[in-house]
């Protein structure tokens, strides 16, 4: 079997915490492994940003990343990327004519890669598979009142997929809800697959590594930290830890605390000197660093000083730092929202938040920050929680759905729906 695999936006190669290199990467990156060792062949398409990329990068057999030219290497935000879809969609069918390459099916990651799939889908005449990842009518009503609104647009967008897709792929129940809730979709194309977590990477280790790891971050060793992993903007929270932190000294002046945000910037309205003037604003400043993005191999690292990772974001559709934090040994704070109900087991693994109040948030990192019984046996059990979600498992329940997808008769395309209302 051959997949078209598509990813416009992001490149699954692109190092995670900045830009638009997030947990979409890290799915599509480990699940289109896991297929390629199953023998499936994988391509992967995503937008060129620097010409040294080269067109096609063998990442492993029977997975390739290629890269099309669609659109100035730089100069583009993701919000400017519609202008660039049938550059990107053209690009797709000269290389494939180029190779001579049939695929039997489509994946698209996102809202702009499923508009290029939906179009290669009639062009092709295969089935298509897309997965959303987020949702623009899901984020508008979980954000905060100063977060910038998802546009009515791309809510256009989505619906034309949901309508138009032969399967979707969801990661969770709850996001599954949220497509027949916001969006009418059918129950009967909504397939569930958990995402993974690499835990041959992301593992406890020893007493010994926690101790490197708080050196190499210039932390004492009997100090207590909380670490937050993600991007830099608003819906993933970070101002909430932030001013969580600020409570937790006011209530505790001589907390023996240390914060660390670990993460990039990302999309055109974040300014990551927003946060650090927060800090200052707050008072925590020098309780607070702020580190750049990490690529996995240490991000492990920063794993594994934490005491607790905090995951206090407005919405996730399945939350991957929270899984590789537990299966590092690191109990999760995290909010009660999206899939982090099933990623963090409450009260087994951590605890979840039902609220994105910093004094919330200050008593549930209290709780756990000043029970340290409490704290090591829920990262124990973590390990094991997390050991449950594997990239082959999340690929092998793929592969099924490939199989089911690849039976599908595609319609002729003029019965596409595509008012999207």
């Amino acid at each position: 079997m051959r997949i078209a695999m598509i990813s416009m936006h992001t490149s699954p190669i692109e190092q995670p915490g900045s830009g638009d290199a997030g947990g979409m990467n890290v799915y599509v990156l480990n699940s289109a492994r896991q297929l390629a060792r199953r023998g499936i062949e994988v391509d992967v398409y995503t937008r060129a940003t620097r010409p040294s990329q080269g067109e096609i990068i063998e990442v492993e057999p029977h997975l390739r990343v290629i890269n099309i030219v669609a659109g100035p290497y730089e100069g583009l935000d993701k919000e400017d990327l519609p202008t660039q879809l049938a550059a990107f969609a053209g690009g797709m069918v000269q290389f494939a004519k180029w190779q001579g390459k049939k695929y039997d099916l489509i994946h698209s990651h996102y809202w702009l890669s499923g508009q290029v799939g939906w179009l290669l889908r009639d062009l092709w005449g295969i089935p298509l598979i897309h997965t959303a990842h987020t949702l623009a009518a899901v984020k508008n009503a979980s954000r905060t009142a100063d977060d910038t609104l998802e546009s009515e647009a791309r809510r256009i967008c989505e619906q034309q997929l949901v309508d138009n897709a032969d399967l979707l792929v969801v990661n969770t129940e709850q996001e599954a809800r949220d497509l027949a809730e916001h969006y009418d979709a059918e129950c009967d194309i909504i397939r569930v697959v958990s995402p993974g977590a690499d835990v041959e990477l992301f593992t406890p280790g020893t007493d010994r590594n926690t101790e490197r790891s708080r050196r190499e971050l210039g932390i004492p060793l009997h100090t207590k930290v909380v670490a937050f992993v993600g991007r830099l903007q608003k819906f993933k929270g970070p101002e909430v830890l932030i001013r969580a932190t600020a409570e937790l000294f006011r209530r505790e002046p001589a907390r023996n605390l240390r914060v660390v945000i670990c993460g990039g910037p990302s999309g055109a309205n974040t300014a990551p000197e927003a946060y650090r003037e927060l800090a200052r604003e707050l008072g925590v400043d020098k309780r607070v660093r702020f580190l750049g993005a990490r690529p996995p191999e240490e991000l492990v690292g920063v794993y594994r000083a934490a005491d607790i990772v905090a995951v206090p974001s407005y919405n996730e559709s399945f939350g991957l730092v929270s899984l590789e934090a537990q299966a590092s040994g690191t109990p999760v704070v995290a909010a009660a929202v999206g899939g982090l109900p099933i990623a963090v087991a409450d009260e087994e693994t951590g605890l979840l938040v039902h609220s994105h109040d910093p004094s919330d948030w200050a008593d549930a990192l209290a709780r756990l920050l000043d029970d340290d019984p409490m704290r090591i046996a829920m990262g124990e059990a973590a390990v094991a929680h997390a050991a449950r979600f594997s990239w082959a498992s999340s690929a092998a329940a793929l592969a099924e759905i490939y199989d089911e997808a690849s039976r599908i008769e595609v319609p002729d395309c003029h019965q596409r729906r595509a008012i999207g209302d």
